[in-house]
C-alpha cells in the first residue's frame, strides 16, 4: 500500500502539474460510453471497469475534487473523491493492468478527447507515488545507466554482430556482406531493440541482408543504440527525453544523415514525434522507420523481391504506436504485397486495428501477465479469422506478445518481423566484379 507521503506526492502532480490539454479532456468527457467497444481489454473481460470511460473517471473524480468549486464544496454531488491510498491502488489497476495506452478509444470518442492522454497523466501521478510496476522502472533505470535496458556491454554487442556477419556471409554466399559497427560518416545509422541482440539476432541479419542488397552506406553502433523507451511507458518525461537523447546524440556524433529505427512501434514514436519536444530541438538527422526505408528501397528499385519465396498466406498486425500514433500505415502493405504470394488483411485493420495487448510496457509488468494474455484474445481471434499461416508485425514488443498468444491460444502460426519476411524474398544483388 502507498504511504501518506506517496499520496501527497501524487496529489502534488494532480494539483500542480496538470497541463491544459489533459484538463480539457477531463472536463470534456460526458461519460457516454461510446468508447467501450473500442477497447480490447473490455471486449476480452466484459468488465465495466475496463471501459475507457471508467479508466478516465479514475482520474477525473480526483480532478473534480481538487480543481472544481462544486468538487471542493459538495463533492458527493458531482462524484468527486479525495485522493487516498486505496484510490491510488485502484489507479494502478486501471492505468497499467487495464490499459496499454493504444489510443484506439480516441477514434470513437463522441467529443474528440483522447482517453489515453488522461491515463498517461494518471501514470505520472503513480510515478510520483512510487507505484509504477517495478519491471518498467528497472528497464528505465538500466537504459539510463548503461545505454540499453538489458545492460549489454559493448563487448557483448560487438561479438554478437561479428558472429552474425560471419553467419550471414555463409548464408548468402557473399563474402562482401558486412554488418559495420561504429563507422563514422556512413549515411544511415540503424538502431535496435536490445532484445534483438540477446534473443532475436536473425532480425539483425535480415536487416543486414536488406541494406546489403540496397547497396546502402550504413552502420550499427555498439553504444547508445536502444530504441525502446521505458521512461515513456513510466510516464517519466525527464527519463524518456534522456533515453531518446542518447540515441539521437550518438547518430549526430557519427555524422550520419538518417537514423533508421528498427521495428519497434513506440521506439519510432518516441524518436520521431516525442523526442523533439523532450529535447527542445529538432534532431540534426532524419528519423525514419525501417518499414519506411524498405518501402523506399522498393520504390527506387534498390531491392528486388520474389513473393513466391513466401508462399504461405501472411497477415499483418498493425502496431498501435507505429500506425495509429505514428502515421506509418501503407508502407508495410506495399512491402508485403511485394514480398508475399498471399497477403490477407485482418479485420479491422490500419488505425482501427486492435492492440495485441503487449503495449504500454506491460511485457515488463509481470504482475499483469495473466491480464495481458487474456486481453490478447481479441487479437488471437483476429488472427485465426484470417486463415493466415504467418503473422508479421513491424514491432518487437508486438512480436513478443504475438508469440505468446500463438502458444497460449494454439494458433499454429509462424510469427516474423516484416524485415524477416522481406529478407526471405530478396533476390540477391549481382556479385561485385
Amino acid at each position: 500500500m502507498a504511504e501518506a507521503a506517496a499520496v501527497e506526492r501524487a496529489l502534488g502532480v494532480l494539483t500542480e502539474r496538470l497541463d491544459e490539454r489533459t484538463a480539457a479532456f477531463l472536463n470534456a468527457c460526458v461519460r457516454c460510453g461510446l468508447c467501450a467497444d473500442s477497447c480490447h481489454v473490455h471486449l476480452a473481460d466484459g468488465d465495466p471497469a475496463s471501459t475507457p470511460v471508467a479508466k478516465v473517471e479514475r482520474v477525473a473524480k480526483h480532478y473534480r475534487r481538487y480543481h472544481t468549486l462544486l468538487g471542493r464544496v459538495v463533492p458527493g454531488l458531482v462524484g468527486a473523491e479525495d485522493l487516498t491510498d486505496a484510490a491510488l491502488q485502484e489507479l494502478v489497476a486501471a492505468a497499467f493492468g487495464r490499459c496499454t495506452l493504444c489510443g484506439r478509444c480516441a477514434l470513437t470518442c463522441s467529443v474528440g478527447l483522447d482517453p489515453s492522454a488522461v491515463i498517461r497523466f494518471g501514470r505520472t501521478m503513480l510515478l510520483a507515488a512510487g507505484l509504477v510496476p517495478k519491471g518498467i522502472l528497472a528497464n528505465r533505470d538500466a537504459a539510463l545507466e548503461t545505454g540499453n535496458n538489458m545492460r549489454l556491454s559493448r563487448e557483448d554487442v560487438v561479438e554478437t554482430i561479428q558472429w552474425l556477419e560471419e553467419d550471414l556471409r555463409q548464408t548468402l554466399g557473399d563474402p562482401a556482406v558486412r554488418l559495420p559497427v561504429d563507422e563514422a560518416g556512413a549515411r544511415v545509422l540503424y538502431v535496435l531493440n536490445p532484445r534483438e541482440i540477446k534473443f532475436f539476432p536473425l532480425s539483425i541479419s535480415a536487416a543486414g541482408a536488406i541494406f546489403h542488397a540496397a547497396g546502402e552506406s550504413w552502420t550499427l553502433t555498439s553504444t547508445d543504440f536502444d530504441i525502446t523507451n521505458y521512461g515513456f511507458f513510466a510516464a517519466d518525461a525527464e527519463a524518456a527525453g534522456a533515453i531518446s537523447a542518447k540515441v539521437i546524440e550518438r547518430a549526430e556524433a557519427l555524422g550520419v544523415e538518417e537514423l533508421v529505427v528498427a521495428e519497434c512501434g513506440h521506439g519510432y514514436r518516441t524518436l520521431r514525434w516525442e523526442a523533439p519536444e523532450w529535447l527542445g530541438r529538432a534532431p540534426k538527422v532524419r528519423v525514419v522507420s525501417f518499414v519506411e526505408k524498405m518501402a523506399e528501397y522498393l520504390a527506387d528499385g534498390r531491392i528486388r523481391l520474389a513473393p513466391t519465396r513466401n508462399p504461405l498466406p501472411v497477415t499483418l498486425h498493425d502496431p498501435c504506436n507505429l500506425v495509429r500514433n505514428g502515421g506509418v500505415i501503407e508502407e508495410q502493405r506495399v512491402v508485403l504485397r511485394s514480398a508475399a504470394a498471399a497477403f490477407v488483411e485482418m479485420t479491422p485493420n490500419r488505425a482501427e486495428n486492435y492492440c495485441c495487448g503487449g503495449g504500454g510496457g506491460l511485457l515488463a509488468a509481470s504482475e499483469f501477465a495473466a491480464q495481458r494474455v487474456a486481453a490478447g484474445r481479441i487479437k488471437a481471434d483476429q488472427i485465426r479469422a484470417t486463415g493466415a499461416k504467418v503473422v508479421t508485425s513491424p514491432c518487437h514488443n508486438c512480436i513478443d506478445q504475438l508469440m505468446e498468444l500463438n502458444r497460449h491460444y494454439k494458433l499454429g502460426v509462424e510469427v516474423k518481423t516484416l524485415g524477416e519476411v522481406v529478407a526471405d524474398a530478396l533476390v540477391p544483388p549481382p556479385p561485385v566484379a
